[in-house]
């Protein structure tokens, strides 16, 4: 008995564009801007870098479309090569996730904790408590089915969008008055050096649309969603991203 397809095309965008937009956003920017030196060499980094991994989306787009399996990355690697490299390559897979879970809902804590926290946990244990209590309460969102887990994630993906792009638009409705003048940070090295590095951490941001071939079992008509989803996804991360 297989599994019952149950997640639409705009589930899955909105799971794309969650994966690339994650709590690292709030820290890439700065560290980008600090290693370009220009905002011509920023912003070249983060348009180049967003049309480059769009193009690996669409790789894995074409992987999804043509083998819609839940568990992707197993079954793919374990049909195109071997079941011992599929093995392999799900251990990657369960350590780095969780590495990448826990990092995720550790930066979060850092930035909720100042807000809804008192005085007294503004410490490592109030920090290491709501990294916790986040894990749980997303485990047991996802231990609900995969609608409900997909409802929440559609919240919490159109609101966390609609900050961002209010962020970036905020921008260009500022009071050009009082603005300052502030001068970009020379680079000691070569303008391909400095590109070069601001790379690492813009590949950095965008990476997590590959685990969208993960859900191609559940996804209703995968061959014609999986890959407009994730051009979909991917595109509307290119306006956001650089702009924050």
């Amino acid at each position: 008995m297989g599994v019952q397809p149950r997640l639409n095309r705009f589930d899955l965008t909105m799971i794309v564009i969650s994966l690339v937009i994650g709590m690292g956003i709030f820290g890439t920017p700065s560290n980008v801007a600090t290693t370009a030196g220009s905002a011509w060499i920023f912003f070249g980094a983060w348009i180049f870098g967003g049309i480059v991994s769009l193009c690996g989306a669409l790789t894995f787009a074409e992987i999804g479309a043509r083998y819609p399996t839940t568990g992707g990355f197993y079954k793919v690697f374990s049909y195109c090569y071997h079941p011992a490299s599929a093995f392999m390559i799900n251990w990657v897979l369960v350590i780095s996730n969780a590495a990448s879970v826990a990092a995720v809902a550790l930066l979060g804590a850092e930035y909720i904790n100042p807000i809804v926290l008192p005085a007294s946990l503004q410490n490592d244990l109030g920090t290491k408590l709501t990294t916790i209590l986040t894990v749980l309460v997303l485990y047991v969102v996802n231990f609900l089915g995969i609608k409900q887990s997909a409802r929440a994630q559609n919240l919490l993906t159109i609101f966390k969008a609609g900050m961002i792009v209010v962020l970036c638009t905020a921008v260009f409705k500022s009071d050009t008055k009082t603005a300052v003048n502030i001068a970009a940070v020379p680079h000691s090295g070569s303008l391909i050096t400095a590109f070069g590095l601001s790379l690492v951490a813009v590949f950095f941001t965008y990476t997590g649309y590959s685990q969208t071939i993960n859900f191609g079992g559940d996804i209703v008509n995968p061959k014609r969603n999986i890959p407009k989803a994730i051009f979909i996804g991917m595109g509307g991360c290119n306006y956001p991203l650089p702009g924050n």
